[in-house]
């Protein structure tokens, strides 16, 4: 287990506060309708947790306690949800009650609420009106979704929902537009996650590496187009370590990139270094989309056919 997992609980300490007065914790599923645990339910609940759990909980106030039974009968990871958003602590479970109404009113179905929250704990104490309602405004008014497909867009990059739709979607929006990026569905759908990252910070200096390496800007724009997903790799640990192998041992030549930029997608140990060792031992040659595109079998039929012309 991951987070919770400082913070260790018991049975007895799993319950609400209130558990006298009621026997069951309600979860609103939709504004009318109300999902409720029994005190069962919340025993077997406590008991899969207690498994993985070899230390007492120290004291916390009851309403921390019955936070904790709430998020994890979500499914959500308490401890980690808490560490990460410690504001969940003073956050009310009528207001947390009130976002998953909200999100549920929107589309998304209940079983989508761990791994929405699980990544984005933050979610759980934003603002209905300031935070959560733009961002589904702007993919309605700006990206043109549709109400029935918001749930496909939120899953596919929940950090939608905690991105500032005047600082961050929109102009990265705007940006991604005037690079050439005029296809709204597949931003909505696809890469999504472009719309969350910084324009200042993350697109614009990835776009200036691939200057810096020789590329022309317009040439450099062409290969994000191509493969959008160069916007999400890092400088560091992606586009240096796979183009210095690839300038000084494969002595790859800038037109090759610009002419498969996925090449940067492919992983350096697992596919790059090992197949292009392999056509150093058997002393052939093939193009670079084929050298990283093929499957292992067709790799190996490709070397066996360039071999047989030798």
């Amino acid at each position: 287990m991951s987070g919770l997992r400082s913070l260790c609980l018991s049975p007895s300490s799993m319950l609400p506060s209130n558990s006298n007065n009621s026997s069951s914790i309600k979860v609103t599923t939709k504004p009318a309708t109300t999902l409720s645990f029994s005190i069962k339910e919340q025993h077997q609940q406590q008991q899969s947790i207690d498994d993985h759990l070899p230390l007492p909980l120290p004291d916390l106030p009851s309403h921390v306690k019955e936070k904790i039974l709430f998020l994890e009968l979500l499914g959500i990871d308490s401890g980690r949800a808490l560490s990460l958003n410690p504001d969940l602590r003073s956050a009310s479970s009528d207001s947390i009650n009130s976002i998953v109404s909200y999100l549920l009113s929107k589309g998304i179905h209940h079983k989508d609420l761990a791994r929405i929250f699980g990544m984005c704990p933050k979610i759980l104490t934003s603002s209905i009106s300031a935070d959560i309602a733009p961002v589904f405004r702007f993919l309605y008014s700006d990206l043109l979704v549709p109400e029935s497909n918001f749930r496909r867009v939120i899953n596919k990059c929940p950090r939608l929902l905690v991105s500032s739709v005047r600082d961050q979607l929109k102009p990265a929006l705007i940006y991604l537009q005037r690079l050439g990026f005029y296809d709204k569905e597949s931003l909505a759908y696809h890469d999504t996650i472009l719309l969350v990252s910084n324009v200042e910070k993350t697109l614009i200096p990835k776009l200036q590496y691939l200057v810096n390496l020789g590329f022309t800007r317009d040439d450099a724009v062409a290969m994000v187009l191509r493969c959008p997903g160069l916007f999400t790799f890092s400088i560091e640990n992606n586009f240096k370590p796979k183009y210095e192998y690839f300038a000084e041992e494969m002595s790859g030549t800038l037109e090759d990139l610009k002419e498969f930029p996925q090449y940067f997608a492919f992983s350096l140990e697992k596919r790059i270094k090992p197949r292009h060792q392999q056509l150093i031992q058997f002393g052939v040659y093939v193009p670079l989309p084929d050298m990283l595109k093929t499957t292992d079998e067709e790799f190996k039929d490709m070397i066996h056919k360039q071999k047989a012309k030798l």
